[in-house]
């Protein structure tokens, strides 16, 4: 396969909400340019790097394509539409300069696309939309873009329009036909209010335009294109129909020469530290420099072995290159370098900047991992990604006795391949909880649990995550003395406590004098107090919010020991957090529901029966309403089903933590009661 220098790449993800058509989209993209033949459909769009995973016709991982197109090459990333599968989708983010919003011409501004586009703005990326399936009897062009710009601005703009029988499109840009009848506005309209848009950055062009009258050719505005996509100034709409094939040439047209290449992109932000001293450094689009990739997406197959996908941001790798891994010292060989189409992979001798591959069964490697490969590098970093919040949940055990180290193994390479997924060992309630971001994110999990590992699992309900603290200052006292024939226990404790603001966690000072209690013994007391923080005073819950401060205590020559001090500590706590009200709190979700506005009474009622704060609504396009709320955790369980029954379906949610906060008194006693039995 022929390697692409940068001047002749364009990177572009797919994003958009579940039914938009995005990959049946990248499918037609790849028979119009010749990549693969048409029919021959498995492993290319939709499909999975190591499988085709879908669900219900649609994608559920992220799919790596590659076409030519006018000698180019674009590196297409189809990502999964689902909500609850969003993290997946958002993975793939550094490894574009743009990304493309594919909507359904018959449903509009769908939830998933809202998010596509929030990530937009905050990862500074050149965006386009595409409105697809614009030859569907009941698709609404017209409508759907009045949506757009509504919603996202007046600076998405047609750069082509759905012809009057909407079985084609016709050319506002490059060749416009101002003749041709359109089912919109008039193509001098569009190709005018384009022209307009773009050379608003560039004041000598805007000068030639309205002064001198002059007609601005694509040719001079390039430069400007790209400097109003990188500025977020304007978002070019194409009208495309997958099925029939309608605006697809003219679509590559438009992402081969009018999206940037990596180095007129916006950057990346690449910082080198750790922390707060982290600083900014600049990565350039230079083949000849130090190389520089980052890992993006990793698959791990059972047969194959692990699969780390990377783009190529500065320099060149070459099969036989060796590469450090972040700060490591051992470095890995190249031994071999593929390029992707699906689940296929196609090797090749080097790669350079903008390019995207992946290496094989190097373990060491994993998800937003920077390899490099001189130790000038060291440190190198991508600015985090900001996943949303795992918030549903599911216990899980192996069905079969022998099986837990399995379980192990697999959820640990599970977790490597989705950065949005959460394991936590709950020890105290003996259980393995794996975490995601709703519950088609769990069952797609446990599903391949099953059918790629071949490991039958148990689900359950996890417990919910509660807590304690205390409401007001208390202070607690403990002699610990034990005399039994040897060497005794003597130490003697006097603390004091108090509340901390919600989130502060846990605080520990000593205000002890005059060696009352020796240094040394210190440590003890707060070993102490933390064995109480951690498994709980009141019902069995992690302790938070508090701050211990020990004053006074006695001590023995002799029979001073850290036990002593430790147990002192203990129990002089628990008496301290007796006296100071302790209260078990629960954790609350900050909740999103978007659905049909008639069932607006129907949601906030069941909500309420839930204990929530609704917070607020605002009606939305398409006769939808937007419900924010604030709902305890244990509430959101089965909500999912709820939600379905009341919308028929066409409900959807979201949820991020908010709190914690106390659970009503009956509760508590119930908790309590629950911890005693």
């Amino acid at each position: 396969m022929a390697g692409f220098d940068s001047d002749h790449i364009r990177n572009l993800a797919l994003m958009g909400h579940a039914g938009s058509g995005k990959s049946s989209l990248a499918e037609a993209l790849l028979i119009k340019a010749g990549a693969i033949a048409d029919g021959d459909h498995r492993g290319r769009a939709g499909s999975s790097v190591g499988g085709n995973e879908q669900q219900a016709s649609h994608s559920i991982e992220s799919s790596i394509l590659h076409l030519e197109h006018h000698l180019t090459r674009i590196n297409l990333l189809d990502t999964p539409g689902y909500s609850d599968l969003f993290g997946r989708a958002m993975a793939v983010l550094p490894a574009v300069e743009s990304i493309a919003l594919v909507i359904n011409a018959r449903h509009g501004i769908e939830p998933v696309t809202r998010k596509a586009y929030e990530q937009m703005l905050e990862r500074n990326k050149c965006g386009m939309i595409v409105i697809n399936q614009i030859d569907a009897a009941d698709a609404d062009p017209a409508k759907v873009l009045a949506e757009i710009q509504q919603t996202f601005g007046g600076h998405c703009l047609p750069i082509n329009l759905p012809s009057s029988d909407k079985q084609g499109v016709v050319d506002c840009y490059f060749h416009p036909d101002y003749e041709a009848a359109t089912a919109l506005s008039s193509v001098t309209e569009a190709h005018d209010r384009l022209v307009e848009q773009v050379i608003e950055v560039d004041e000598q062009l805007m000068e030639l335009y309205l002064e001198q009258e002059q007609s601005i050719e694509p040719p001079q505005l390039h430069d400007p294109f790209e400097q109003a996509l990188r500025d977020g100034h304007l978002i070019p709409v194409c009208f495309t129909s997958a099925e029939t094939g309608a605006g697809l040439e003219l679509l590559l047209d438009i992402i081969a020469e009018q999206m940037p290449l990596p180095k007129e992109g916006n950057p990346p932000l690449f910082l080198k530290g750790k922390g707060e001293a982290a600083k900014p450094v600049l990565v350039t689009s230079d083949a000849s420099q130090h190389a520089i990739a980052h890992v993006f997406k990793v698959a791990i197959d059972p047969f194959k072995g692990k699969l780390a996908v990377f783009r190529i941001h500065q320099g060149t790798i070459k099969t036989g290159s060796q590469m450090f891994i972040g700060d490591g010292r051992k470095p890995f060989k190249v031994n071999h370098l593929f390029k992707l189409l699906g689940d296929e992979l196609w090797e090749v001798s080097h790669a350079g900047p903008g390019e995207i591959c992946a290496v094989a069964k190097v373990d060491e490697l994993h998800f937003d991992a920077v390899i490099h490969d001189s130790h000038d590098e060291d440190h190198y970093h991508l600015k985090a990604l900001a996943f949303p919040a795992s918030m549903a949940s599911v216990a899980i055990s192996p069905v079969k006795h022998g099986d837990e180290q399995k379980l192990s193994d697999i959820l640990h390479r599970i977790v490597e391949e989705d950065p949005s997924l959460l394991v936590e060992h709950r020890e105290r309630q003996n259980e393995t909880v794996l975490c995601g971001l709703g519950e088609l994110h769990l069952n797609a999990v446990l599903e391949k649990m099953q059918s790629v590992y071949n490991l039958e699992i148990h689900s359950a309900t996890p417990s919910i995550p509660y807590r304690e603290t205390i409401q007001i200052k208390a202070e607690g006292h403990h002699r610990h003395k034990k005399q039994s024939g040897g060497s005794g226990q003597f130490g003697e404790v006097f603390l004091k406590i108090e509340p901390l603001a919600p989130g502060q966690g846990f605080e520990f000072t000593s205000e002890v004098v005059g060696g009352a209690i020796p240094g040394q013994f210190i440590p003890a007391v707060e070993k102490g107090v933390r064995e109480v923080m951690e498994s709980g005073a009141v019902a069995g819950y992690p302790m938070q919010d508090i701050r211990v401060v020990v004053y006074d205590g006695k001590h023995h020559s002799v029979d001073s020991k850290e036990i002593a001090f430790s147990t002192a500590g203990k129990k002089a706590f628990i008496h301290a957090v007796q006296a100071a009200r302790p209260v078990v709190l629960e954790p609350y979700a900050e909740t999103k529901i978007t659905a049909p506005s008639q069932c607006t009474g129907d949601i906030t009622g069941q909500l309420s029966s839930e204990r929530a704060m609704i917070t607020g609504s605002a009606a939305l396009d398409n006769g939808l309403v937007e419900i924010t709320a604030k709902v305890p955790l244990v509430s959101m369980t089965e909500y999912s089903n709820h939600l379905k029954s009341i919308t028929s379906g066409e409900g959807e949610y979201s949820m991020s933590f908010s709190h914690y906060d106390a659970v009503p008194s009956e509760i508590q006693e119930q908790l309590i009661q629950a911890a005693e039995s």
